[in-house]
């Protein structure tokens, strides 16, 4: 299966975390947590839409002025959704700046608020000196954005303040079959993506223009093949308790990827309880028991900055291990 995104960390497990996700033949992309944002260029960064704040200490949300920056002149909003107190924390990102000359700037962001069982939604625009704007409340029920072929969810996890951990899942894949298309002498291109738009718009009506011939959509269809969509789990900064656990888990489940913090050996896991972070051996056992594919360990204290490998092996090992 070929992917609908491609992920990649911001930075090395030592650094600053963060997750930059491009969207395939999208155009678009979307960003988890904003450490240090400088290894993006600004086409990277123009590109993103979205961006999923896990918590605001300051190595996970720093990289918020330089997305600021570098966004001012962007058409089109970018979306931002972070945990309890994150609106206050945005507010005082924008307040720390003077505003004058930007009323004729076309940025809006738009702001989620996560709560327990709620989301508080604003907006700020530079043409009113990113001045709040309140849009209202809306139910939270584990989904946060709905998209036409994706979904991201969210946990509120324990790091002695509400951290969130995000999944990102696509609805489901479709696949063109070289052969069928071949039989039927039809090139690659950008129509494909335009049949994969009216596939999952379920437009069956919608004629679609290839080399100059016009085809409705049922006699395309049959170059598509459905199957099961991509999904990737991003968690930092959480204590490794049962609650915690069966959060992440139940977020997790199935994930193609499980993106997650190994930030202390199980040697030192009551400074990881101290701490409010999970260990290498948790990381391991919390991808094996929501029965994910893959796990990437990001996120190491700096003081296994000489043996990084020892984190790794440690989660791999309790990761693959038989059941």
């Amino acid at each position: 299966m070929k992917s609908s995104f491609h992920a990649r960390p911001l930075n090395g497990p030592f650094d600053d975390p963060g997750l930059y996700v491009r969207f395939i033949r999208e155009g678009r992309s979307m960003m988890f947590d904003l450490g240090f944002t400088t290894t993006l260029s600004p086409r990277d960064i123009l590109k993103t839409s979205d961006i999923f704040v896990s918590h605001t200490h300051v190595d996970h949300f720093i990289g918020f002025d330089n997305i600021l920056r570098v966004s001012l002149k962007k058409e089109g909003p970018i979306r931002l959704y972070g945990p309890h107190g994150f609106i206050d924390c945005v507010e005082g990102k924008l307040g720390s700046y003077t505003w004058n000359l930007i009323r004729d700037y076309p940025l809006e962001i738009e702001t989620t608020e996560i709560r327990e069982h709620t989301l508080i939604k604003t907006r700020y625009r530079a043409k009113n000196g990113f001045v709040r704007e309140d849009l209202g409340t809306e139910p939270f029920h584990d989904t946060i954005l709905k998209d036409s072929f994706y979904s991201v969810s969210a946990a509120i996890l324990d790091h002695q303040i509400p951290c969130l951990a995000f999944s990102l899942e696509e609805d489901y894949h479709i696949n063109i079959d070289k052969s069928k298309l071949n039989a039927l002498d039809l090139p690659v291109g950008p129509w494909l993506g335009e049949l994969k738009k009216a596939i999952r718009g379920n437009k069956k009506n919608i004629p679609l223009a290839v080399n100059g011939k016009t085809y409705p959509l049922s006699e395309l269809t049959g170059i598509a093949n459905i199957t099961a969509g991509q999904k990737l789990s991003y968690v930092v900064d959480a204590i490794g308790s049962d609650e915690n656990i069966k959060r992440i888990k139940r977020l997790a489940e199935g994930s193609d990827v499980l993106y997650i913090e190994a930030y202390f050996l199980d040697d030192d896991r009551k400074q990881a309880k101290d701490r409010y972070h999970l260990t290498a051996r948790e990381a391991g056992r919390i991808g094996r028991e929501a029965g994910v594919k893959r796990i990437e360990t990001i996120h190491f204290s700096p003081r296994y900055i000489s043996t990084p490998e020892k984190l790794i092996q440690e989660a791999y090992d309790e990761f693959n291990k038989v059941k």
